[in-house]
């Protein structure tokens, strides 16, 4: 199993591209079973979780072709031959439930296999399914399977979540462009990647209006069409790179980010202590003269401060001058990190769904264990910083969520490499 070996270097200095967001992406490659024209996405990331949607819906019976080193992802669902999402693909993960609305609205009929995916508490799909039911869906939960059904096609329906759940907003809003009628989606999730699936759909043809704010309206159109779409910037990349010249200090320019995308984020190093400004082809992060100051953070819905980037803020905190309390409030078991950060030096304390940070001086490198994506970029981060060599294990985590994570912190002067088999 490879691991990654890091060793801190000092001061970074240059440049790191920002890839297309994979929660994006994820969610609108589901998008092709809508339609039987092509789907084109530009600007993909390489990931593994990619390749696993890729996997799932070519067993649907779509096409999925991967061009321009796999940057370009032209898909065509003419033929869905299978409306049975099998458990032995969904299960290595959560996102695979988003062909369940799409698959639905178009076929009225699916069975999808209950999701899985890191193991940051329950994330129950409770929320997708009563949004169906809202839509006329009749559904049976049977052998870990979803058993969907619309024989007469979905109609337009009201749906008010009690979370605004991004996956569950997604499902539905797929789901509504090909339902009979208007659909509203009260406590929408207003998060980017839901802006750029609107948009994505409307060109192919949907009505939507909303998207972005809290109340979504869909009017449902008898079908779909092609399109070519450029996915959005990946905001947790982007906010993970702009923390690495926060720990070592330095100057780093993150191309393709917007201030937009991590605004609540750039409160937050603003108020540590650390510089933020827009370029012409990018953002550019430098820390100011000092030690880092200690911040409190509470993870919320978007535009709050994204629980995906927690693990990763709690790095940097562990050498701040004074106490840190960080509350997670959309996951639970989400503080699996830091038992490994405690393993470098780190002072921290975890009470329920709030962790204190206690700023040392510095952090000792250690051989720890990724225990999800997030945990697993938050401890290359705090090896960044340390003294002596860290060794993080288990790094398949990490292949899900960041492409190339070597060669892009290497480029900017960090002393990285990837140990295979180890």
């Amino acid at each position: 199993m490879d691991s990654i070996l890091v060793r801190g270097n000092g001061p970074l200095s240059g440049q790191i591209p920002i890839a297309g967001a994979k929660n994006a992406c994820l969610t609108l490659m589901p998008a092709t079973l809508l339609t039987e024209e092509p789907l084109t996405l530009v600007n993909a990331p390489r990931l593994s979780d990619i390749r696993t949607m890729t996997e799932l819906l070519q067993s649907l019976g779509a096409e999925v072709t991967s061009l321009q080193s796999g940057q370009v992802l032209a898909m065509s669902s003419h033929d869905i031959s299978n409306q049975t999402a099998d458990y032995d693909i969904v299960r290595k993960m959560r996102a695979s439930i988003l062909v369940l609305g799409p698959m639905l609205a178009r076929c009225g009929h699916a069975v999808v296999s209950l999701p899985g995916g890191c193991a940051i508490g329950a994330r129950p799909v409770d929320l997708h399914l009563r949004a169906l039911e809202a839509m006329g869906a009749e559904l049976e939960l049977r052998d870990g399977y979803v058993h969907a059904s619309a024989p007469r096609g979905l109609r337009g329906g009201t749906i008010d979540f009690d979370f605004a759940s991004v996956g569950a907003t997604e499902n539905a809003l797929m789901a509504a462009t090909l339902a009979k009628g208007t659909t509203v989606i009260s406590n929408a999730a207003r998060e980017p990647e839901i802006v750029d699936l609107a948009t994505c759909l409307r060109a192919m043809g949907a009505h939507i209006d909303g998207d972005g704010t809290s109340t979504i309206t869909i009017e449902g159109v008898d079908r779909l069409g092609g399109a070519t779409h450029t996915v959005v910037t990946d905001r947790i990349e982007l906010g993970t790179y702009m923390l690495a010249p926060a720990i070592c200090g330095g100057e780093v320019e993150l191309l393709g980010g917007r201030i937009s995308l991590v605004e609540a984020f750039c409160e937050k190093l603003d108020a540590a202590g650390v510089d933020v400004s827009e370029t012409a082809a990018g953002l550019t992060v430098k820390r100011r003269s000092g030690d880092i100051k200690a911040v409190d953070v509470t993870t919320e819905p978007f535009p709050g401060f994204p629980t995906d980037l927690q693990a990763q803020m709690m790095a940097l905190l562990c050498t701040a001058q004074g106490t840190s309390v960080l509350e997670e409030k959309i996951f639970e078991n989400r503080f699996m990190h830091a038992p490994e950060l405690i393993r470098m030096g780190a002072d921290i304390e975890v009470h329920g769904g709030t962790a204190t940070v206690k700023g040392v001086k510095r952090l000792k490198g250690a051989p720890v264990m990724a225990t999800d994506l997030r945990a697993s970029v938050s401890l290359i981060l705090a090896g960044l910083a340390a003294e002596g060599e860290t060794r993080v294990a288990r790094v398949y985590h990490l292949d899900r969520g960041y492409e190339q994570v070597v060669s892009k912190l290497s480029g900017v002067g960090a002393d990285i490499e990837r140990i295979s088999g180890s």
